[in-house]
């Protein structure tokens, strides 16, 4: 089929340029089938649909700044970790988003928390969510630059902004008096209006200790202790055994299939 230069700029004007690419197809589909207007009509609007639905998880995804892209359907649950499974589940209906909840992954390292906290993030903007994923480290290093450059609030927005905000790897070293405080300011400012995911190589209750000021510690945690679901994994580190040469590093990792990133 030929496309008239006319439709084009209609389609053009309409922004529905994204058209032209399936319409040739689709027409001589409803041609050879002989199928009515309106079905044909739906059935290219659907493709529009369908392409700007693709285009908006792509930015979602693009916005969230993951690490890695990793979704629920890469996931081994015969993974040899212990965890709360049943409430794992749960946490993918993202009910919790809903109900402006947060969630706590805790347990050593290299037992999947950053793993599940991806993947819920990726469900979450599948779902038409807002994510942004931030390393703790990444997250005090962008507020220490922003006090400089006097763009604090700027950035703080941001992090107050997504329906979901993902920090990994929480708790690794104390805190200034800065980080304390910009810490307890995003749970405070979300606490019930956002959902937070931390991970944690530390219980909550050691958390405190890291705190410059044990006042903000306890307000701090408190809201997260009373509003979070805590997933406790324990098990040990994929990450060692597949480091080459050693036993049963032939085998794939266990938690998740490594998926190439899209251009």
């Amino acid at each position: 089929m030929e496309i008239k230069p006319s439709l084009k700029t209609v389609l053009k004007r309409l922004k529905l340029s994204g058209v032209l690419d399936t319409l040739p197809d689709r027409a001589a589909y409803a041609k050879k089938t002989s199928l009515p207007l309106t079905d044909f009509l739906e059935l290219i609007l659907q493709d529009e649909i369908d392409r700007r639905e693709e285009k908006n998880l792509s930015l979602r995804l693009r916005k969230a700044t993951f690490d890695d892209v990793r979704s629920l359907e890469d996931f081994d649950w015969d993974a040899p970790i212990t965890f709360d499974r049943d409430r794992v589940r749960d946490l993918f209906s993202l009910g919790f988003i809903e109900r402006a909840e947060d969630v706590l992954f805790l347990g050593p390292v290299g037992v999947g928390k950053t793993l599940l906290a991806c993947c819920l993030g990726h469900a979450a903007c599948r779902a038409g969510r807002s994510v942004l994923f931030l390393r703790a480290d990444q997250l005090f290093k962008e507020l220490r630059q922003a006090q400089a450059d006097h763009s604090r609030e700027k950035v703080i927005r941001r992090l107050l902004a997504p329906d979901l905000l993902v920090v990994d790897d929480f708790g690794l070293r104390r805190l200034d008096s800065s980080q304390s405080s910009d810490i307890y300011e995003i749970v405070v400012e979300r606490h019930r209006r956002a959902s937070t995911i931390f991970t944690s190589n530390r219980a909550v209750e050691e958390w405190i200790p890291l705190f410059d000021d044990p006042v903000l510690a306890q307000s701090a945690l408190d809201r997260l202790a009373h509003n979070a679901h805590q997933v406790v994994i324990e098990g040990d580190s994929y990450r060692r055994k597949l480091r080459p040469g050693a036993p049963g590093s032939e085998a794939k990792e266990p938690a998740v299939r490594r998926k190439r990133k899209r251009a």
